[in-house]
């Protein structure tokens, strides 16, 4: 049995937080904002695999109005999103993830992205697909004052 999921996150882009993307630290004048760490690939990421299973949300599993989540590591949350999905008998196919973002350039970051990716969620790095683009500098991505992602993930039952 397969499951297709997507998820998309957004984030607003600020001064005095750090960029932070599939675990990766980017050096750039500005970060993304949010409760957590506010990772937004890993993000949508959770949101694909939970979506696929009709497990929630990222929201509804780690909400923002609990302290304990605050500045919280996204990867350590993907790490128990993946514990649940194979609690429930599903593994990981494969996941396709593009990040919406005008800059820094992330094509240099994108391996490091997949492996850590693949290691939290404890599955080969060939199937991870992480992909970047601009909007042209149209919209609040392409102007900077954000950064979003999409992506799918396939499930399957062991």
């Amino acid at each position: 049995m397969f499951r297709i999921g997507h998820g998309y996150d957004v984030h607003k882009l600020v001064e005095g937080r750090k960029l932070i993307l599939g675990g990766v630290e980017i050096p750039h004048v500005t970060g993304l904002l949010g409760h957590s760490d506010a990772d937004v690939l890993v993000h949508a990421i959770m949101d694909a695999m939970l979506g696929a299973l009709a497990m929630g949300d990222i929201g509804h599993l780690f909400p923002d109005n609990n302290d304990s989540f605050k500045d919280a590591d996204s990867m350590k949350l993907m790490a128990e999103v993946c514990r649940r999905i194979r609690a429930e008998g599903w593994e990981i196919g494969n996941i396709d993830a593009t990040v919406i973002a005008q800059a820094p350039k992330l094509a240099p970051h994108i391996l490091k992205m997949r492996e850590n990716i693949a290691k939290f969620c404890n599955c080969d790095v060939s199937q991870i697909s992480v992909k970047a683009t601009t909007e042209e500098h149209l919209g609040f991505t392409g102007e900077k004052l954000g950064m979003s992602a999409h992506a799918v993930a396939l499930m399957y039952r062991k």
